[in-house]
């Protein structure tokens, strides 16, 4: 004789999960938070996009060593490792993307006629604390 063992619970409370409105915006969060700091990240070594060199704020090339096309090869790997992060650990990945996101903003708040790229920025910042939150309240959701 054998015995079959059987899981007895249902998937009426995953589905439950997958109808919050509430998870359903940090999936949404967490997949933009995820793909666009990596393409961006991988666009700085190709500027097929932009010529991400012009976004550098002069006092800021001045510190760093070599080119300002050096210092976007090294943003762009920070990008890239961001969206790793955010990713695999969104509840600490979405402050590591805001606290990226709050050094662009200085970096551009300081070159003129690019204010209305920080501003996007800023709205970019607040969805990535928001992701960090949400990830803190799913994350402590699954705790048993």
């Amino acid at each position: 004789m054998f015995s079959v063992t059987t899981s007895t619970t249902s998937a009426a409370p995953r589905r439950a999960v997958l109808t919050d409105p509430g998870y359903q915006a940090f999936v949404i969060l967490r997949a933009g938070f995820t793909v666009a700091p990596i393409l961006f990240g991988l666009d700085k070594f190709t500027n097929l996009l932009v010529d991400w060199p012009i976004y550098l704020a002069p006092w800021i090339d001045d510190l760093v060593p070599g080119s300002a096309q050096a210092a976007m090869y090294a943003v762009g790997m920070i990008e890239i490792v961001a969206g790793l992060a955010v990713a695999l650990a969104p509840r600490f990945g979405g402050w590591l993307v805001a606290s990226w996101l709050a050094g662009i903003i200085v970096n551009l708040l300081t070159i003129p006629d690019y204010y209305d790229i920080a501003l996007r920025d800023f709205g970019l910042l607040l969805g990535a604390v928001a992701l960090a939150r949400l990830a803190q309240h799913y994350h402590a959701e699954r705790r048993p």
